[in-house]
């Protein structure tokens, strides 16, 4: 479940199973599952999670944030395989950007966090990919990126 907290993109197949089970063997979570559980999911359902090491459906895991995507066994892989290759084919560093500025947004106040934004679309909008993709929006046609700043 640690492993799953971790990831941006959350596709799961239909019979997976997410539990923590820590407490049950007298342990605190690890990997970085406190500080994300209750991020992803809330402090009540964190807390109830981790506590009771209760054992979530993937279907239950969708319905409370902790996976992004439900799918049925047997397409797991190739919905995997084609997300990543979407993502891959995207503009990575505004990709990478935008993730940096969700994990900091709970650490910094609205006034620091927009100057941030502003900071992070001004540089994009700078870069090869950014002019590309306000070109792609102006000429009404796909942009083709290529992962640049």
């Amino acid at each position: 479940m640690s492993l799953a907290m971790l990831g941006d993109i959350v596709i799961a197949g239909e019979a997976a199973q997410f539990t923590l089970a820590y407490t049950a063997i007298g342990l605190t979570p690890d990997g970085g599952a406190s500080w994300l559980l209750p991020r992803l999911v809330g402090m009540r359902k964190a807390q109830h999670l981790i506590l009771t090491n209760a054992r979530l459906s993937a279907q239950q895991a969708l319905e409370i944030g902790l996976i992004t995507q439900l799918v049925p066994d047997a397409d797991l892989e190739a919905m995997a395989v084609a997300q990543a290759g979407q993502l891959a084919e995207g503009p990575t560093r505004a990709f990478a950007r935008s993730r940096a500025l969700l994990m900091g947004a709970y650490a910094e106040g609205l006034e620091t966090h927009l100057e941030r934004e502003a900071k992070s679309i001004a540089s994009c909008a700078a870069g090869e990919d950014g002019r590309e993709g306000i070109g792609a929006f102006l000429g009404k046609r796909a942009p083709s990126f290529k992962g640049q700043s």
